[in-house]
This record gives C-alpha cells, sequence and structure tokens, in this order.
C-alpha cells in the first residue's frame, strides 16, 4: 500500500539563472563642507556653550539629526525670519511649523522634542520644592511654558502645607483673549490632591501683562470659592513676552 504524499508547488526563483540582483543605492556621500561646517559648529557649542553660538546656529544644532545630509542653515534662518528667535520657533503652533517651507514631519517633530525637554527640565526644578525658596525658578518655569503661546492658557500650581509645589495642572485654553475658569473646579480639585494653598497663572498672547478688569473678576473669585474650604490663593501670576505680573506684588492680594 502506497502513502499518501504531499506535494508544494516549488517557489520560483526571484531572479534567472546568471542574472545578478539589483543593488540597493548607497546614499551619497555628506559634502565636505557641510560635513567640516557640522563638525566646527558641534565644536564651538561643546566649548563656548549656548553663548557661543546666535538663535540660528543653535537651531541648526537641532536640524542636524533631522536633516543628516544637507545644508540647514538656509532652513535655521527661515525659520527665525518667520517668527522672531529661538524660542519662538520652538513654540510655534506645529501646523504653522508645517506651512515653512523645508519643514516636515521629521523637522517638526525634533523642535517639539527640544520644547518638551525645555519645559521638563524647567519644571523640574520648581516641582516638589517649597516655593518661597525656589521663586525665581518658578517664574522662568512660567515664562518658559506660557509666555510664546498664542492662545490664553490658565494653569493652577497646586501648594501642601508648607508650600511644596505638589502639582502644575492646565485648567483651561481659550481664546487670544479670554480663557474660561471655573472657580468650584479649581476648588474640587485641590480638595482632591489635598492642597492646602494655589497659585494661579495665566499668559496673555498680546505680550502685555497687565491685569484686564476680567483678570481681576475672575482671581477675587477663585479667592472667595478658596477661603470657603481654609484653602489660600497665594497670588495669580500674569505672565507677558518679557516680563510677568504678580497679584499679590501688585496689591491686589
Amino acid at each position: 500500500m502506497s502513502r499518501n504524499r504531499a506535494f508544494h508547488e516549488a517557489p520560483m526563483p526571484l531572479f534567472a539563472e546568471g542574472q545578478v540582483p539589483p543593488q540597493r543605492a548607497k546614499p551619497a556621500p555628506q559634502p565636505s563642507y557641510i560635513k567640516d561646517h557640522r563638525k566646527r559648529l558641534r565644536q564651538r557649542f561643546l566649548e563656548g556653550g549656548a553663548d557661543a553660538v546666535p538663535d540660528y546656529e543653535l537651531l541648526e544644532l537641532v536640524l542636524f539629526r533631522a536633516i543628516p545630509r544637507q545644508d540647514v542653515k538656509p532652513l535655521a534662518r527661515r525659520l527665525i525670519e518667520t517668527f522672531g528667535d529661538f524660542t519662538h520657533v520652538l513654540a510655534a503652533p506645529l501646523p504653522r511649523l508645517l506651512e515653512v517651507d523645508g519643514v516636515g514631519e521629521a523637522v517638526a517633530l525634533e523642535l517639539k522634542i527640544v520644547e518638551a525637554a525645555a519645559h521638563r527640565l524647567a519644571r523640574g526644578k520648581v516641582l516638589d520644592r517649597p516655593v518661597v525658596s525656589s521663586w525665581d525658578a518658578l517664574l522662568e518655569y512660567c515664562q518658559t511654558a506660557m509666555a510664546h503661546l498664542d492662545r490664553e492658557h490658565f494653569r493652577v500650581l497646586y501648594l501642601d502645607n508648607k508650600n511644596v509645589l505638589i502639582a502644575d495642572e492646565a485648567q483651561a485654553q481659550g481664546t487670544v483673549d479670554h480663557v474660561p475658569v471655573y472657580p468650584r473646579e479649581i476648588a474640587k480639585r485641590a480638595l482632591e490632591l489635598n492642597a492646602s494653598a494655589l497659585i494661579l497663572v495665566h499668559n496673555h498672547p498680546s505680550g502685555d501683562p497687565t491685569p484686564s478688569e476680567q483678570d481681576i473678576t475672575m482671581t477675587y473669585a477663585i479667592r472667595d470659592a478658596a477661603e470657603v474650604l481654609g484653602l489660600r490663593l497665594h497670588d495669580h501670576l500674569v505672565i507677558g513676552k518679557s516680563r510677568e505680573v504678580s497679584f499679590r506684588s501688585e496689591g491686589y492680594l
């Protein structure tokens, strides 16, 4: 009795006998003038830090990773001309970045990674630390995170009974000149975090941090809601392009 055999069709060869498979083209070598420029720029940065390079060259250093084999100087200058300076380039909204000729997803991603790293670094200097002893670092963090936003954002910093910053939370995002804020929600969240005090922070995209009448009215509403629950409103910071206004320093609180 013969055994059943399973037969399978033999795979066809990819190439005819004697035919050489096509070779994948090697990337073109980087031109020496680009390679030398990148080397010199990196060395200057390593020796002198950020102060040794202007904004457009610092931007070049960031772009090297996203565009490994091209001259990125024209793109760096184009970005600076479009947005004004290095920090404004990093803070630019993603859709606006992608509108710039030469900016693709890789470049936009690299810029947003650097922006996120800057925010994380500044935030790390103030979180879980007493606010009184790190006030300058707190102002620097608020400037880094909010000064260049093109819409109003409202944040609440929650403190424990030793004035240690235990949470920093985005509360709302609004338009170019208004952001909706709900005092009851802020007070409720403070209780959930077991916070004892608050600092309010919001930005003015116009660049002028002078408080509006609406800012003042809203601040008093939050203060009153907080006091009912035994919470203290330490301050309200309004962040402008190059400076900030403290409600407490200005006598509003």
